[in-house]
């Protein structure tokens, strides 16, 4: 088995990715988004580097606070049809931090290592390499909040600890669902042995990493769409086919799917490792078909099995909690790491606030829904 490289990115990585986004506009691979990205080094280390302003909103949460934190979260309380009177009061807690989002400044952003995805696997930061890019970005950008997303204690202690130390403030985001046992044999669950066995029933072809098609990309964005964008919510980063196309043919992720005996995919899964965790960014299936073909447990476990052979951990990301508690995952509060010391005191003062709030109410709030 592989041990996970917890320290660094890969320099030819990162240089494929910024190379992508332009040599293309950014909205012809990521729809709902607007930004710069750009390759940044700190410490002997190389990172992507993405650059946004508040006059970019409305924009895709991946780059934007005020998407995530309002936007996101008022869309996310459709889950709650069933109690309108909590609906109602969430709602309006929501909408009442609204002005202190807005005062924080965080849509004006400088992000470091943002692979634009909904959950960015973060490679080890020690405290010389953090101080080495809060003093280069805040001389660079002294009007720019420093933002690092996707942080969690399971996979990030270290990382989280040098952050807060040079004067990062942490910011819950969501709660998330991490499969943490990297064994070569790890413990199986009673629906993990049912996925598999549905994996080797199934009628449908397995798709390797070398078997996509000009065909299969077009349809893997249709399938992409139809679970992220249709049954979930809009607000998602919207993944073009030619996003998927070149992320996959410039190396940056691994696709894996189920097809129709000769025909098309019903089921995509792409993935991206780094820093030691491998994370989803692309699912996507037919949801026209019956749920008994179990299409998305397989995506899942193509992934969890994936992970296992190579040593790594296994974000989950969020939702569908009893799901993934079920195949072994163990939820954990994400963070976004937020330095706004550089910046103008009403700013500073709105990130400590919300770093209180967020810490007093949102974490609780996460945890009782499973958010």
């Amino acid at each position: 088995m592989q041990q996970p490289d917890r320290v660094d990115n890969k320099p030819a990585k990162v240089a494929a990715f910024v190379r992508l986004f332009n040599d293309m506009p950014v909205r012809d691979l990521i729809a709902n988004l607007r930004t710069k990205v750009e390759t940044f080094e700190a410490a002997g280390r190389i990172f992507p580097l993405t650059l946004n302003d508040a006059d970019d909103a409305p924009n895709c949460y991946i780059c934007c606070p005020t998407s995530a934190y309002i936007n996101y979260a008022i869309d996310e309380t459709r889950n709650f049809a069933a109690h309108p009177l909590l609906k109602r009061a969430l709602n309006a807690l929501i909408s009442a931090c609204a002005p202190l989002v807005k005062a924080s400044g965080l849509d004006r952003q400088a992000q470091v290592n943002n692979w634009l995805y909904s959950t960015n696997p973060v490679p080890l930061f020690d405290r010389p390499t953090v101080a080495s890019l809060r003093s280069v970005l805040t001389t660079r950008f002294p009007d720019r909040a420093i933002v690092i997303r996707s942080l969690n204690d399971i996979a990030d202690p270290a990382t989280i600890a040098a952050l807060k130390a040079e004067g990062f403030r942490m910011l819950a985001a969501r709660q998330i669902y991490i499969f943490a046992d990297r064994s070569a044999a790890p413990a199986m669950t009673r629906d993990m042995k049912r996925d598999r066995a549905r994996l080797r029933a199934t009628p449908f072809e397995r798709v390797g990493n070398g078997d996509f098609t000009e065909a299969d990309y077009a349809r893997a964005e249709a399938l992409y769409t139809m679970l992220y964008l249709d049954k979930y919510t809009p607000l998602n980063p919207h993944y073009t086919a030619r996003y998927i196309a070149e992320m996959h043919r410039r190396g940056i992720i691994s696709l894996a799917g189920l097809r129709r005996p000769g025909g098309e995919l019903v089921a995509v899964t792409g993935l991206f490792e780094n820093g030691g965790t491998l994370t989803q960014p692309i699912v996507g299936y037919d949801t026209g078909l019956p749920i008994g073909e179990g299409l998305y447990r397989m995506a899942m476990a193509m992934a969890q099995d994936h992970a296992t052979a190579r040593g790594l951990f296994f974000n989950m990301s969020a939702g569908a909690a009893g799901f993934k508690r079920r195949r072994g995952a163990v939820a954990a509060i994400e963070y976004n790491a937020v330095y706004a010391g550089h910046l103008a005191r009403r700013r500073r003062v709105a990130v400590r606030i919300m770093e209180t709030v967020l810490a007093l109410v949102g974490i609780p709030l996460l945890r009782r829904f499973e958010l």
